[in-house]
């Protein structure tokens, strides 16, 4: 690659990023939690992980189920500790171990095999529902899956972008 090509691509990556931040600043006051903090972070993480699904099309829709399994897990980790609640220490743990079990079998399913996403997807949602005052199971996944498919997005804008510019620039 080219030192200006390289330069190009750079400097369309952080135009995407400001363009990311600014749709936080327009979107967030109609989202349903979080609209004085807004969740720039969420598209962040998605848009890295459209990276590590492959950079393809594929690897983008492998993502983005991945994020929604990953939520509803999250969601059934929560329910399973409450079946837990009389042993406080353990509820969690106990939860997390059931639901990882099941979530792993998912590597042998095609188009939900891409744990990763998953992981991510859940860290994401505890983040929402522990620090974001009056989250709910709904109002935090409707603003994960906003923010997270928007960053997947963004990925699949920056490679397939990046390479109109490598074929244009390589000349």
């Amino acid at each position: 690659m080219k030192s200006i090509s390289f330069a190009v691509g750079s400097a369309y990556t952080a135009i995407l990023a400001f363009i990311i931040v600014c749709i936080d600043q327009l979107i967030k006051p109609y989202m349903p939690i979080g609209s004085e903090k807004g969740f720039t972070y969420i598209a962040f993480v998605a848009w890295a992980v459209y990276f590590f699904s492959g950079c393809t099309g594929k690897g983008g829709i492998r993502a983005a189920i991945g994020y929604v399994i990953g939520i509803a897990f999250s969601v059934g980790i929560i329910l399973i500790a409450g079946l837990f609640s009389c042993t406080p220490f353990f509820a969690v743990p106990i939860a997390v171990f059931i639901v990882v079990f099941l979530v792993l079998y998912l590597e042998k399913v095609p188009w939900a095999d891409l744990i990763p996403a998953m992981f991510v997807a859940s860290g994401c949602y505890f983040g929402i529902m522990t620090y974001v005052p009056d989250a709910a199971f709904g109002t935090a996944a409707c603003v994960e899956i906003i923010y997270g498919f928007i960053g997947l997005l963004f990925g699949w804008i920056t490679i397939s972008g990046k390479g109109i510019l490598s074929k244009k620039l390589e000349k």
